[in-house]
């Protein structure tokens, strides 16, 4: 299994695509107006809390008031308090927790009204974005992320990811961990910490308590509502969850972020640090690795399979809905169940795959083939288990119901990805009048191509549709011959997955956009 990371830079965003053996798995936004990232901790004012919901709406700065619930609060609520306000007043300069007296923990079953007041100041961290008309969902339990663990302020607490398995090196990681936890401070141990020693561990640790010392330096003379500590950016908070051992290759195609990636990269795996590769061709990225192509393919109500197969996926207020279809496949299985059976396994690991490429969150129905035999049904829910073991999302999967429906829950912490792919007919008639068709815009391009020739440009490309690009270069004589013995020049012709069927541009030799 070889997985890269392709990173395309552009004025106003950073896109990440996820490849897992050359097929899209994640895609990622990294926006500049985005001010409320999952991780980011902002001082705030409690705006009014509600007993009925029992919870209370908070002004972090965001259009709409944030949500927090009593569960979210977190026990030591009251010594997150007194912190705040003697670190935003001057009276503490002290950050490290040592020496700071904790108040008594929130009773587990209280109610918000005796523990929160309205225009109270109080350190929150998103939990949850804003997603449609809601505010971002929000947390006092303060916690910051590591490479190898999360620091998390105001517990005593050393816990460790179940996905090590390992009793004795559990152990090991425990031991080590408590010996360098300052006090005040407790400890989640991630499942990259597997096998580390204490040295790098130590050094995480350092490098966040400097994290949370910042952020308190701020408190003082932080404006209310606003934010005091960002999560790191996306690049190096992407890597920091999911880079491995199995990373063959990180392509960048912007000099800046490729040294800020390099020097990440080289922080915290040294021996991959040559796989970190700045991009560099007149050949857009996305396109030279195939991305783009897949994100038109990928994305849509309609998603296509091998063997004919195909998905049909609906979003409604409540939840998600996916029916899984044979199509017009030829199969040589033995039976209908066989092919049925076939179908849905397929079915299962494209279903794990759009769940993280789109992010989709919530409530997941997904209508399979009907299986009649009961081993069959065990085999799809084990096969669909399997496929979304890499999911990073907290998820729950039932078993197949008597109808046949697989339900499944999906953490929800940020927008969906939404990618509109459908293009507009070129044929169809716009306010009475009739658009050209893709072929008729071959005499336009023709016209400009001539007054370049006329301005004396030596080497002319053209990027264009991958339909209008084929109609030029097939065939003998291909049109782009024809025009090569009309005018002695040559045009180099470029398909682009990106482009529209009217969309077409001209470039000179050093890349620049002519026409």
């Amino acid at each position: 299994m070889e997985k890269e990371l392709i990173i395309r830079s552009s004025p106003n965003h950073v896109d990440f695509a996820l490849l897992k053996d050359g097929k899209l798995i994640e895609l990622h936004k990294d926006e500049d107006g985005n001010n409320f990232s999952v991780g980011d901790v902002f001082i705030a004012k409690i705006r009014k809390a509600v007993p009925g919901l029992n919870a209370a709406f908070v002004n972090v700065g965001y259009e709409k008031d944030a949500f927090l619930h009593y569960h979210d609060l977190g026990p030591k609520l009251p010594s997150l308090l007194k912190f705040t306000k003697s670190v935003s007043t001057g009276k503490l300069n002290d950050f490290s927790l040592k020496n700071f007296p904790f108040e008594k923990d929130i009773d587990k079953n209280g109610s918000i009204a005796n523990v929160i007041k309205s225009n109270q100041s109080l350190l929150v961290q998103i939990v949850k974005e804003p997603i449609s008309t809601k505010g971002p969902r929000i947390s006092s339990e303060l916690s910051i992320a590591g490479r190898y663990i999360v620091l998390v302020p105001f517990s005593d607490r050393i816990s460790i990811s179940q996905k090590i398995e390992s009793k004795e090196e559990k152990e090991r990681l425990k031991r080590l961990v408590k010996s360098i936890t300052p006090k005040g401070f407790g400890v989640i141990i991630r499942t990259v910490a597997e096998g580390k020693k204490v040295a790098e561990l130590d050094k995480d640790l350092q490098n966040l308590l400097g994290r949370w010392t910042a952020m308190c330096k701020k408190l003082h003379k932080a404006h209310h509502p606003s934010k005091v500590l960002g999560e790191m950016n996306k690049a190096s908070s992407i890597l920091r969850d999911i880079f491995n051992d199995s990373f063959t290759g990180i392509y960048v195609d912007d000099e800046a972020l490729y040294i800020q990636i390099k020097e990440y990269v080289q922080e915290i795996a040294p021996k991959k640090e040559s796989i970190v590769k700045l991009y560099q061709s007149n050949v857009p990225i996305f396109e030279k690795y195939g991305v783009e192509r897949q994100i038109k393919t990928s994305f849509g109500k309609t998603v296509s399979m091998q063997k004919g197969a195909y998905l049909v996926i609906e979003h409604t207020e409540a939840l998600h809905v996916v029916d899984v279809n044979s199509g017009n496949r030829s199969n040589k299985a033995n039976s209908q169940e066989d092919t049925a059976l076939e179908v849905n396994l397929i079915a299962a690991t494209e279903m794990a795959r759009q769940l993280r490429l789109r992010d989709m969150g919530g409530i997941i129905v997904v209508d399979f083939i009907d299986l009649n035999t009961a081993e069959h049904r065990k085999k799809l829910f084990n096969h669909l288990r399997d496929e979304m073991k890499d999911d990073r999302a907290k998820h729950k999967i039932l078993p197949p119901s008597k109808f046949g429906l697989i339900q499944i829950t999906r953490q929800r912490v940020r927008p969906e990805m939404n990618i509109k792919t459908r293009e507009e007919n070129p044929d169809e008639i716009v306010n009475g009048s009739e658009v050209e068709a893709p072929i008729s815009i071959v005499p336009k391009i023709k016209y400009d191509m001539e007054q370049l020739f006329k301005k004396d440009y030596k080497k002319v490309t053209l990027n264009t549709h991958p339909f209008i690009a084929a109609f030029l270069t097939k065939g003998f004589p291909s049109i782009r011959s024809k025009w090569f013995f009309e005018h002695k020049k040559w045009v180099k012709i470029l398909p682009r997955d990106a482009y529209t069927y009217l969309e077409y541009h001209f470039f000179d030799k050093d890349g620049n956009q002519i026409k």
